[in-house]
């Protein structure tokens, strides 16, 4: 079992320090490729093990995707971080009854850069995606 932390960023190595080394931070996005002040690169470099991606605020009010979050995915396993996804309905759809199939296409988004990832690097043969529903 891993346990993860997730504090906002900019107390992310102050926390780390201060946990006992078997708990682990995660960072609560990062961006879809190198270069920026968001990028995979910059947790791996920090010891930031785990990125939290495709929270429903973020698909809600910045329009994030679920392309552009499987993209996401497929960067930061690329750089050879642990990913926790976040999929999930509205309430609106929940009410609608569409909940399988907003899952489904989230999950598949995802799923889908992560077989293209893995498949054209072996970094990712050791990654891990955790889905939070």
């Amino acid at each position: 079992m891993e346990v993860v932390v997730s504090p906002p960023f900019v107390f992310l190595t102050s926390v780390k320090s201060e946990l006992r080394p078997e708990i682990q931070v995660a960072a609560q996005n990062c961006w879809v490729k190198k270069g920026g002040a968001f990028t995979g690169e910059m947790l791996a470099n920090l010891g930031v093990p785990w990125v939290i991606l495709g929270h429903s605020e973020r698909r809600a009010l910045l329009n994030e995707t679920n392309e552009f979050v499987g993209d996401k995915v497929a960067y930061a396993l690329s750089q050879g971080l642990k990913v926790i996804a976040c999929v999930g309905e509205t309430l609106e759809q929940r009410e609608a009854g569409t909940t399988m199939e907003v899952v489904a296409a989230q999950t598949k988004a995802i799923a889908g850069n992560y077989f293209k990832t893995k498949l054209a690097s072996t970094v990712c043969q050791k990654s891990k995606i955790l889905f939070y529903l």
